[in-house]
């Protein structure tokens, strides 16, 4: 898989997201935000242990307790970043939780350069704040005031900035995407049904009523599109997958905006552009920058 390929698999992730943020909004309904987490993540353990379990048998071995570990750590980050942002849907709007989860496109290069001393092509950094400008004009530029929702929002961007980096970073060392996935929603369901059963009420009735987003944000939201991103993962760099990704915000407006009536003003169109500039810039410098250094090696 080229790279590009590989940016075209995390911007189609970032959509299915982005229909997920209607679901998870809608689904707060009739059950907890503990209880709908832990039977999402069971549901895309469930659906990725069959193709785990095969990609197992193709590589000859199961993976290591090493690996077992990493993959959990990634698991805890994703619980926290998982939880933090559906709480927080609970007293915030679906576009304002898209643009705050969308800061993680920040957090995400000053972790790699915290944690592994990686510093990042340079485009990153100003396509970077232009996805942070292009996303604050789609929310209307009008945040005037922060409620507990917008906060946990900021801290899950935090958290999905720190589950982007470590995956990337051990899908690369073991290959093993699909262990790395069903590991990582295992261990975020089981957390979040110990929390759920110890603070939040659960029915039959609760659960039917939202079935239908349970099951979507479950096989396709968490089973299909977390696949879709430590695959692409494999393939590009933690920041211009962040820059990528984040473009959930984007589709999370437009689908509100489709779904929940939630308008998009003028300053959005705008945002949208910019935002789609911001792709293209990431995408296309350093394939030219690596076009032209290997034509001047060529050279000499």
């Amino acid at each position: 898989m080229t790279r590009i390929q590989a940016n075209l698999v995390l911007l189609l992730a970032a959509a299915i997201w982005g229909g997920g943020f209607v679901a998870q909004s809608t689904a707060m309904d009739t059950i907890g935000p503990f209880w709908f987490v832990g039977l999402r993540f069971a549901i895309a353990a469930i659906a990725v242990l069959p193709f785990a379990a095969m990609e197992s048998r193709k590589m000859g071995s199961a993976p290591s307790r090493g690996e077992f570990k990493a993959f959990a750590l990634v698991g805890v980050a994703l619980f926290l970043g998982a939880i933090t942002q559906q709480i927080g849907l609970l007293t915030t709007s679906v576009t304002n939780s898209s643009f705050l989860t969308a800061l993680y496109v920040i957090f995400v290069p000053v972790i790699a350069v915290i944690i592994y001393r990686r510093n990042p092509h340079w485009v990153v950094w100003p396509g970077a704040l232009m996805m942070l400008t292009g996303i604050f004009l789609l929310s209307g530029g009008a945040i005037a005031s922060l409620t507990t929702g917008d906060m946990l929002s900021i801290t899950c961007a935090v958290f999905w900035a720190l589950q982007i980096t470590l995956a990337g970073r051990f899908v690369m060392q073991s290959n093993r995407p699909l262990a790395l996935s069903c590991t990582q929603f295992s261990i975020c369901a089981a957390l979040s049904m110990v929390f759920g059963a110890m603070v939040e009420p659960l029915s039959f009735t609760a659960i039917s009523s939202s079935i239908g987003e349970i099951l979507y944000v479950g096989l396709v939201s968490s089973g299909l599109a977390f696949v879709l991103q430590v695959i692409g993962q494999r393939y590009t760099t933690a920041p211009q997958a962040a820059i990528f990704l984040s473009s959930e915000a984007l589709f999370g407006a437009f689908f509100a905006a489709i779904f929940l009536q939630e308008t998009i003003q003028t300053a959005g169109y705008i945002g949208c552009a910019i935002i789609f500039a911001a792709i293209l810039l990431v995408e296309l410098v350093p394939e030219l920058s690596r076009k032209r250094n290997n034509a001047l090696s060529a050279k000499t």
